[in-house]
């Protein structure tokens, strides 16, 4: 007993609230029966806003949208026709599943292990959580495949430096969905925002015209700051909560016996690294223009565009180039003798993730009856209409913008979504009272980032509490959300920041972006 108390009061302010929303958030019923309850909720909140006639103007259709009743006949059809269809479409599922085979492969091979003492197995603390956290930031120009592939991967290269994985597995999951808008190169997500900024801005000056690239310059610094932030929190905050010995890494079926290779496991690298550039070579031949279009290319060539087979499957072009060197790796040092091998470790990387596929068909029924009420898209709309009526200007307004986009991405999963609501509403209110779209498109991909990992509804918030409980049977929401709030509350304040320094020297924020409109502001 005074051991323990002895513990407490070595813990900081900081440790002490962190656990008790941990605590607090554990005490919440298991996820499956979360997602369930919240499901009966959406129906009965359906039914009694549908009675008061609960309604709002879509600007971007200019169609009133209606709260559509799911406590009916009509419900109550629609659950019994569409609950298979609803869970074998659900996108995370598919994605979570296939991702596997090759994340399964590489770690149980051992490869990606070998991989990380051999380029990081030296470096300091920090260097490993910066590269991490930088790479997390970044992987949002490959779609959602950060938030499958990282975590798990972050996991094992923590184990490979001697600190725990789940130390691991928050810091990835972290900077994918807290940075989700931050990149060096323009990505998928650039393109998908701007594919709604322009024809809304068009709705004020039909004569509007920029690209994608109008938040780039923003971005840049953005991937620095934060990924030197993220860092300062992982190690002066995070590391001494996943405190770690060598007999707890045991458990995790890691062996830290020797932080030297030995001459079987650096051919076993050597093979795999030969593989993987013959696996990217034609990768490369079939994303470039040589018969024609690209084979991976849309009808005009590009194989960035959202409907190309090379964005539409980067899912799977992320789980072969990690497949293929680790099956060359386990062949190499003998550890697969035969095809069953590669399966029984594929097999195993599968039954690790029954729970999360159990979890998905209720998370599907959750989600689809809240896109199917239409509660989702009247609340962003109000939350939308709620902001301009308070006629805030200057640097409230944009935080203000942050807020909102934060608010609602607690309900709404998708980015596109949101945004094609959001838009009509934010880009021409904006324009009138002077300001640039870049801007206005900026401050809202913050917001839709910062509380990705906050959010129990988020998508893919089950994802990483699968790979958590991996290592922790006793992980959940709580855990995760406790876990996640120094990350996502130290990249509001950085972004905020960041955002008053813009627009106080009024500095470009990418090609062709903006502060202000010609003849507004500075």
């Amino acid at each position: 007993m005074p051991k323990d108390a002895n513990s407490l009061q070595k813990k900081g302010v900081l440790d002490r609230i962190l656990d008790a929303i941990e605590r607090a958030g554990n005490k919440l019923p298991d996820p499956i029966t979360l997602f369930l309850g919240l499901a009966v909720i959406v129906v009965l909140i359906s039914w009694l806003c549908s009675a008061l006639d609960v309604q709002a103007l879509n600007p971007a259709t200019k169609e009133v949208v209606k709260v559509q009743n799911l406590f009916s006949i009509w419900g109550i059809q629609y659950l019994w026709s569409n609950v298979i269809t609803n869970f074998s479409g659900f996108a995370p599922l598919g994605m979570v599943l296939v991702a596997v085979i090759g994340s399964s492969v590489a770690e149980k091979s051992g490869f990606l292990v070998s991989l990380m003492q051999n380029f990081l197995g030296g470096a300091k603390g920090w260097i490993v959580s910066a590269v991490v956290i930088f790479l997390g930031i970044n992987l949002n120009i490959a779609g959602d495949a950060g938030f499958i592939i990282l975590p798990p991967l972050a996991a094992i290269l923590y184990m490979s430096i001697g600190r725990s994985p789940m130390l691991g597995l928050y810091v990835a999951f972290a900077s994918v969905a807290a940075g989700f808008c931050a990149n060096i190169m323009i990505g998928l997500s650039d393109a998908l925002a701007y594919g709604f900024t322009e024809p809304a801005a068009q709705m004020f000056d039909p004569t509007y015209s920029a690209s994608i690239a109008i938040n780039w310059y923003f971005m840049i610094v953005s991937c620095i700051i934060l990924t030197v932030a993220g860092t300062f929190i992982t190690e002066k905050i995070m590391v001494h909560r996943f405190p770690v010995t060598k007999e707890d890494l045991a458990k995790y079926d890691y062996d830290e016996s020797s932080t030297n290779l030995t001459p079987v496991q650096k051919k076993g690298l050597a093979v795999a690294g030969i593989a993987e550039l013959v696996y990217l070579a034609v990768v490369l031949l079939l994303s470039l223009p040589i018969f024609g279009n690209p084979i991976l290319g849309d009808e005009n060539g590009s194989i960035t565009a959202a409907a190309a087979p090379f964005t539409k499957g980067i899912v799977f072009t992320v789980t072969l180039a990690l497949m293929v060197p680790g099956i060359a790796y386990g062949v190499a040092i003998g550890k697969y003798k035969n095809d069953k091998d590669v399966w029984a470790d594929i097999s195993q990387g599968f039954s690790e993730m029954g729970n999360y596929v159990f979890m998905c068909f209720f998370i599907s029924i959750f989600t689809n009856f809240f896109n199917v009420s239409k509660l989702g898209t009247v609340l962003a709309i109000s939350g939308a209409n709620g902001l301009k009526a308070i006629g805030f200007t200057g640097v409230p307004l944009m935080v203000g913008l942050i807020i909102v986009a934060c608010f609602v991405n607690l309900f709404i999963g998708s980015a596109s979504a949101k945004w094609a609501i959001l838009a009509p509403v934010f880009v021409p209110m904006m324009m009138i009272m002077g300001y640039d779209p870049a801007i206005t498109q900026m401050v809202y991909r913050i917001g839709d980032s910062i509380t990705n990992p906050l959010s129990p509804l988020f998508t893919y918030m089950p994802v990483i509490l699968g790979y958590a409980r991996k290592y922790d049977k006793k992980a959940g929401l709580g855990t995760v959300i406790a876990n996640m709030i120094p990350f996502s509350t130290c990249f509001a304040i950085v972004w905020i920041l960041q955002v008053i320094v813009w627009v106080v020297f009024n500095l470009p924020l990418g090609p062709g972006g903006g502060i202000y409109l010609p003849g507004y502001g500075g």
